[in-house]
């Protein structure tokens, strides 16, 4: 019932091709299509950068004639960095942080100091909103997917509300795929690699012109690698048998009721924590039959049977390897997601085009994640330690959006566009929490069954923008937005631990119903309905310096709808205005081009989201609006260079103020020990983070790639790259709790050496990334040991990585 939309889209996709290539002029000779294409990837070096064409503001312009914070990525850089997931792209693009969230096993963003760690579930949104060929994602699980056959990356910075729309607060990541050439040859490339932690990688793409109006292109991907997190020997980490009875006794237990810790209840082997098992494939199919009009449609699946990162001890026990951890509960993730993708594009007349994007998406998934990752050993079976499997028995998303949008095209005083949008979610999941004393044997703490049967979101906006050139050299460009937001949690329960003494104190398991026979009763009733309109407008003028020099100024607001959140209780929207002045300029014949921008962004209600504990010792997830103003000044820079031989880019940016505003009752179940909590806060423990840090706001961070081909007799290349990044320390949390709760300052490096035969019909490469095995936290948490001290956990990059590549073009 829930796959109906898929199966509807397609059909009125058919059903309307013939008539809108009948009024196209079905038969006319097809368009040159070059610019479209998707050339060989030893072609796509861009000699002049100043030629480099974005769609930013959803028409193809030059990128230093785009008066909007704007990073390129062609697909050259994209093969040379090993960019893979979103988070490869935060040492391209200045402000952008990524994180990875292993108890959902997702990869939140971070924007100019803007971000949350917490939205990862069927509840959140994301401040950076992605896009695939103009189609929104809706959930951060798609982040941690495979980036295949790319054509290029862009990405927005500052808020793009107007033209972009959803959850753009912070900015946008736009993702064009490779398309089909139409005309051209059959053409393609294959892609092999091998390295060390048993990586491997296949990628490859072929395009395959049908006739002078069709063609197709299929692309494929296979990654894998193995864990990076070893596993330790209960042997050495449990109490012997008679500390164990001895403890047990101490602790009020009868000699009748102790049982030995089973070492075998921990994984000895297996697959590891960190490991990458993922594939995905892409069917592209273009339809030009003639000159006004052209069709695009991709069907793309993507499988995740990898495991999710794990959280490790910042100090390791004594006697145990950094890349180790005491492991109760095996690691699993089964994802399996299918998107259809539309756009068609129809040339009206000589001063008008219309374009219609759609897409659908199917994504269900399952997960198996230590979340108490070893920290404290038990010192009996119910005694010492804790056992905790955060668990996604399931989790279903489906989502579909439609956008028209009319403009002008060609030469004329004003450019205009205005669309209409309209995207629908339809999101299930059940997440289940056992919490045992001890080990998974001994008594219950607490446990929980989240179970959202029906998660809807409606959003539909109309918009339209507009650029005035005043002069040869000036411009002036005015924009609105109106978007309406509906959001539904229908027959949503969390379910808490009753302590009916009557019922087994077993680990909760995805089998059990939870209710009152099982020792459950409703903790939250979730049932809510949330709804709200916004309006976001841009304002901004830009003149030309010279010929090869841009100006611009601009004010712009951006909107994130509030929600539902556990207990049925509403959470208000988030709003941004943020205040910009930026330049662009070329030099040596667009050999050399230099963009910066100066930004102030003032935010209200900030949203903020968590694990929380109530008050009567049952959980959920909870949502703060900070209060006053939340305040972001910074300073960002890109260098580019490129000519015949050599190659480099500096990325810069500097955040001196990111400030968060009035928030006394923050709380989370990431950060144990906080203090109690006032009543009216309506959550057990929390702290006062007024006039904090924003997390994942470092004030310096810098970025350097240069490489230079070195002509050998035979006319190959051989070419070394050298690729860095250099940040300041940054807190990994708004509380803002000391060095535990930080990343220190770091530098990672990464190299590279390839040969490419003359012809560049085909290359071998050799690298390593993070060469000195730089240990950089992405986030932090904390627990608090029985003898009062706290010890701090956190998911890391990957450790020193080293391999070889292989690749042909035809």
């Amino acid at each position: 019932m829930k796959l109906r939309y898929s199966a509807l889209y397609a059909a009125m996709s058919l059903a309307l091709a013939p008539c809108l290539a009948q009024a196209a002029g079905q038969g006319a000779p097809p368009q040159d299509s070059t610019a479209q294409a998707a050339p060989a990837k030893a072609n796509k070096k861009v000699q002049q950068l100043a030629t480099v064409e974005v769609s930013a503001t959803k028409r193809e312009t030059p990128l230093e004639k785009t008066p909007v914070a704007v990073s390129a990525i062609n697909a050259d850089t994209l093969d040379k960095q090993r960019v893979m997931t979103v988070q490869d792209l935060t040492s391209l693009v200045p402000g952008l942080q990524g994180t990875s969230e292993g108890d959902h096993g997702v990869v939140t963003l971070t924007m100019r100091g803007i971000g949350n760690d917490s939205a990862k579930t069927e509840y959140a949104d994301p401040e950076v909103a992605t896009f695939v060929d103009g189609v929104y994602t809706a959930r951060a699980e798609a982040a941690a997917g495979l980036l295949l056959d790319m054509d290029d990356v862009q990405v927005l910075r500052g808020p793009q509300g107007t033209l972009w729309g959803r959850n753009s607060t912070a900015g946008a990541i736009s993702f064009e795929t490779a398309k089909p050439d139409v005309g051209g040859d059959v053409s393609g490339y294959a892609e092999i690699e091998a390295g060390n932690y048993g990586q491997s990688g296949t990628r490859a793409a072929i395009n395959l012109p049908v006739s002078s109006t069709f063609a197709m292109r299929v692309a494929i991907v296979h990654e894998q690698h193995d864990g990076y997190v070893d596993y330790q020997n209960p042997a050495t980490e449990l109490p012997s048998v008679a500390q164990q009875q001895a403890t047990y006794l101490a602790s009020g237990g009868t000699l009748a009721n102790f049982r030995a810790i089973d070492p075998s209840q921990y994984e000895h082997n297996g697959a590891k924590y960190n490991s990458q098992n993922q594939s995905a494939a892409r069917v592209s199919a273009r339809w030009q039959p003639s000159d006004s009009f052209r069709w695009d449609l991709s069907y793309e699946y993507f499988t995740d049977r990898g495991t999710p990162d794990l959280s490790l001890m910042q100090t390791p026990r004594a006697g145990q390897s950094f890349w180790s951890a005491l492991i109760d509960t095996a690691p699993y993730l089964h994802r399996n997601s299918g998107t259809l993708r539309s756009r068609m594009d129809w040339d009206i007349n000589d001063g008008m085009e219309l374009s219609y994007v759609a897409g659908v998406n199917h994504f269900s998934g399952q997960s198996d994640y230590d979340q108490d990752v070893g920290v404290e050993v038990p010192t009996s079976f119910t005694t010492g330690g804790v056992y905790q499997d955060d668990r996604t028995n399931a989790s279903i998303y489906q989502s579909y959006s439609h956008e028209l949008d009319l403009k002008s095209r060609g030469e004329q005083d004003i450019d205009w566009i205005v669309g209409a949008y309209y995207g629908h979610e339809d999101n299930s999941i059940r997440f289940d929490i056992p919490q045992m004393n001890g080990t998974q044997y001994g008594t219950v703490a607490w446990q929980g069954s989240f179970i959202q049967p029906e998660e809807l979101v409606n959003s539909s906006a109309i918009f339209g923008q507009a650029t005035w050139h005043m002069s040869d050299h000036w411009r002036l460009t005015t924009g609105v937005r109106w978007s309406n937001d509906e959001k539904r949690n229908v027959d949503g329960r969390g379910w808490g631990w009753d302590y009916d003494a009557d019922v087994p104190q077993v680990p909760i398991a995805p089998s059990t119903i939870p209710g009152p026979a099982t020792g459950f009763a409703v903790s939250t009733y979730n049932d809510a309905k949330y709804a709200k309109s916004q309006w976001t407008w841009l304002g901004r003028i830009d003149t030309d310096v010279g010929q090869h020099g841009l100006l611009y100024a601009s004010v712009s607001t951006g909107y994130k709808s509030g929600g539902t959140e556990d207990a049925g209780t509403l959470y208000k929207p988030e709003t941004l205005t943020n205040y910009e002045i930026g330049a662009k300029f070329s030099f040596l014949d667009g050999h050399l081009t230099w963009n910066s921008a100066a930004y102030y962004e003032n935010f209200k209600n900030f949203q903020l989201s968590a694990p929380i504990t109530y008050p009567n010792g049952n959980q959920g997830l909870g949502f703060s609006n900070v209060g006053g103003s939340t305040k972001v000044i910074g300073f960002e820079s890109e260098l580019a260079f490129q000519q015949q031989y050599d190659r480099a880019n500096l990325v810069f940016s500097y955040i001196p103020k990111k400030t968060l505003g009035t928030l006394q009752y923050a709380g989370s179940n990431d950060y144990q020990g906080l203090p109690a909590c006032a009543p009216q806060s309506g959550i057990a423990s929390c702290m006062d983070i007024t006039g904090n840090d924003l997390a994942h706001a470092p004030t310096v961070s810098l970025s350097a790639i240069y490489e230079h081909d070195f002509v050998l007799s035979n006319g190959g290349r051989v070419t070394p790259r050298f690729s860095g990044q250099y940040q300041s320390m940054q807190w990994l949390s708004p509380f803002n709790l000391g060095s535990g709760d930080q990343q220190k300052a770091y530098f990672l490096g990464n190299l590279s050496l390839r040969y490419s035969e003359p012809q560049d019909r085909w290359w071998v490469s050799v690298y390593s990334q993070n060469v000195t095995d730089v240990k950089v936290r992405t986030n932090a948490s904390r627990f608090l040991m029985p003898n009062g001290s706290f010890e701090y956990v956190s998911e890391y990059l990957a450790p020193r990585t080293y391999g070889i590549q292989f690749g042909t073009s035809f």
